[in-house]
């Protein structure tokens, strides 16, 4: 359980870290800074690989803690009342965070897209500025 709970507060200040490092990469496009946007990538890339591990161990402790079937809810449910509390609001806390990264990935992702259409319509010219009528 102790396993659990410090797994879950890691990823608490590793989202934190990771909205850090979405912002910087957003800041670093807009810039058009190609040697940052690949330090960001990389920096994100270790990141979420840190993460990745972290949630697969979280499963395993569960699955062992309750049962092959069981969930997050279930694990929270054999601590006392107090300690219950803690660990879900700081459960509610990471879901909240995981949204947001969500949210600022995909504004990037959006951003790096738009960046390379625009960039391939200069380098390239309209396909057809005209279409036959």
């Amino acid at each position: 359980m102790r396993a659990l709970l410090a797994g879950i507060g890691a990823d608490l200040q590793a989202y934190a870290e990771l909205q850090v490092m979405l912002r910087d990469q957003f800041r670093a496009a807009l810039r058009h800074n190609a040697g940052e946007l690949a330090a960001a990538a990389e920096a994100i890339e270790a990141q979420v690989d840190a993460m990745q591990q972290r949630r697969a161990e979280r499963v395993a402790l569960v699955q062992r803690l309750v049962g092959e079937t069981g969930n997050m809810a279930q694990a929270f449910a054999l601590l006392k009342n107090t300690a219950r509390e803690k660990i879900e609001a700081d459960w509610a806390s990471l879901e909240q965070a995981v949204l947001e990264c969500k949210r600022l990935s995909k504004r990037n992702g959006d951003l790096l897209a738009e960046q390379y259409t625009i960039m391939q319509r200069v380098l390239h010219g309209e396909e057809q500025i005209y279409a036959p009528a």
